[in-house]
């Protein structure tokens, strides 16, 4: 058992939690992520997150986004041999640069999309540093988490922030320099606070926080039709312009853009960031309007629905919509009544359109953070 046993039931002060709150439907949900997507088959010996009905790739191939995942849920679950496996897994495919190449075969035998995604490798540092806080020691590798932790940080920072003429923009992945593109669902500026922490690099990841709320802010306006919404397109400059980031990119608020309002929800509950609370009194606004049992998988920047078109009918509803929406909720008490409705809807565990990998992650994710057992820990 580790120093902080689930559940931890954290109660911060200037958040707002569901009137009906209880670890049992994380448990429960937990479960059911652990039974259904976390497999030993093709793991190379150790343990990976599958996808079983993904449509825009190979069925139970596995991505770097659904290790860190599991890694951040291993930790708060307190299932130290969860994570060390899906760490294993992870250091099996890092790349020349030290980090996971973002797509690999369901048997493990190739990576079949090689390159990092910063959204996975910043997850899995911050995992780590709470492994470190949560186990000490190494587990089951020949290096302790925490300087595993420290060089994987490092690495982020000279292969995944731009250090050119756009210094200090988060970049996408490991092979983007020099291109103009942002993803706003990656950016995680309560995890960049640690990592200044963890590094001393305090300023370079400052300026990275900066850096993003100012394009956040920029990809808000008239001309996209989002300015009071919160509706971040998925790739943008920048000038927070939409780009098809690659051929077929989608640009509008899709399934990687809905998790925005998660990361800075984080940055909002964790240390009352007051750049965090204006973006999220937008989203907020929006997604209360329309009720929780309403939210589809899928806007126009203006706001008009448009749902996923690869989403199996009939379509359930995404957890990742909707729990990331109540969780962005979580800042302003006005949003009471949409947060209970919202729990409600998450905690049955049936919102698994498009994809069941993605959307049982992200079922977990959302309940533990909206039960208070995500937790920053301590030192």
């Amino acid at each position: 058992m580790g120093r902080f046993p689930f559940p931890h039931s954290q109660r911060l002060p200037r958040c707002i939690y569901p009137r009906a709150a209880n670890h049992e439907d994380v448990l429960r949900a937990f479960r059911r992520f652990r039974a259904e997507i976390v497999t030993a088959e093709g793991a190379c010996g150790f343990l990976r997150t599958r996808r079983p009905d993904t449509p825009d790739g190979v069925a139970n191939s596995t991505v770097s986004e659904g290790i860190a995942y599991g890694m951040i849920i291993a930790v708060m679950m307190d299932d130290q041999p969860l994570f060390d496996g899906l760490l294993g897994y992870a250091r099996r495919w890092f790349n020349a640069h030290g980090l996971m190449d973002w797509y690999i075969a369901p048997d493990g035998s190739r990576a079949l999309g090689t390159g990092a995604a910063t959204d996975a490798d910043e997850d899995m540092a911050w995992a780590l540093v709470m492994a470190h806080r949560q186990w000490g020691g190494r587990g089951a590798f020949d290096e302790d988490y925490l300087s595993q932790a420290a060089r994987l940080i490092d690495r982020i920072w000279e292969y995944e922030v731009d250090h050119g003429e756009r210094a200090g923009m988060l970049l996408p992945g490991d092979d983007w320099r020099g291109r103009n593109v942002f993803n706003p669902s990656y950016f995680a500026p309560h995890q960049y606070r640690l990592f200044g922490e963890v590094t001393g690099n305090t300023a370079g990841w400052q300026h990275v926080i900066d850096r993003g709320y100012a394009i956040v802010e920029r990809s808000l306006n008239a001309e996209n039709g989002n300015r009071d919404n919160g509706l971040v397109p998925a790739w943008c400059t920048e000038e927070g312009v939409p780009v098809e980031a690659f051929p077929g990119a989608m640009t509008n608020y899709q399934y990687d853009s809905a998790r925005l309002p998660f990361r800075i929800g984080q940055d909002f509950a964790y240390h009352g960031e007051p750049r965090a609370r204006a973006y999220l009194s937008r989203t907020s606004a929006f997604f209360a309007a329309i009720g929780a049992d309403s939210i589809v998988d899928g806007y126009t920047l203006s706001g008009e629905p448009a749902p996923d078109p690869r989403a199996a009918q009939p379509n359930p509803g995404s957890a990742v919509f909707v729990g990331c929406a109540a969780v962005g909720a979580m800042h302003d008490p006005r949003y009471q009544a949409f947060v209970d409705a919202a729990y409600e809807r998450v905690k049955t565990g049936e919102l698994l359109a498009r994809s069941r990998y993605y959307n049982h992650c992200w079922t977990v994710l959302s309940l533990l953070m909206l039960t208070g057992n995500l937790v920053e820990f301590p030192e």
